[in-house]
């Protein structure tokens, strides 16, 4: 087998690379804090988002840990190296359209809310997700990763 070499990869890379991660960890904690909701955080939500979180179904929390966790291990994975870190961004990018689609056609959340309201960070969470892959996948073609 002939040897391969890993080129090192230019400076911006890493910096992209560690903004990704503190993306990712900023996905994870709002998972972790939507999971770990309580009673006494749901009485304080507006009726709009109480009937909104009480809506979602079962399946939803783990599409949700998908596309966060999916998000920070494959931002850990572009860190160290690792050409896998395509993969889980683009199981990551998959979680959010799943989840994001779902949102938008299941619920009358743009109806109740506007979409001024609702629309935008969302539209940033997927382009985000898409430059993580893009990233990840140039990283690989230039043979920044291994």
């Amino acid at each position: 087998m002939a040897p391969t070499f890993v080129r090192t990869p230019p400076p911006w890379f890493r910096i992209v690379a560690i903004l990704f991660l503190l993306w990712g960890a900023a996905g994870v904690f709002a998972f972790y804090s939507q999971v770990t909701m309580g009673p006494a955080a749901l009485a304080a939500m507006g009726e709009v988002d109480r009937r909104f979180y009480a809506a979602l179904p079962r399946w939803f929390n783990w599409i949700y840990g998908i596309a966060t966790w999916g998000g920070l291990l494959g931002s850990v994975a572009l860190l160290i190296g690792r050409r896998w870190a395509a993969g889980l961004y683009a199981a990551s990018l998959l979680a959010v359209a799943i989840q994001f689609g779902w949102v938008f056609t299941a619920t009358d959340l743009i109806a109740a809310e506007g979409a001024a309201a609702t629309v935008p960070f969302p539209l940033v969470i997927f382009a985000i997700a898409l430059w993580q892959l893009a990233v990840a996948r140039h990283g690989t073609a230039r043979g920044w990763l291994r």
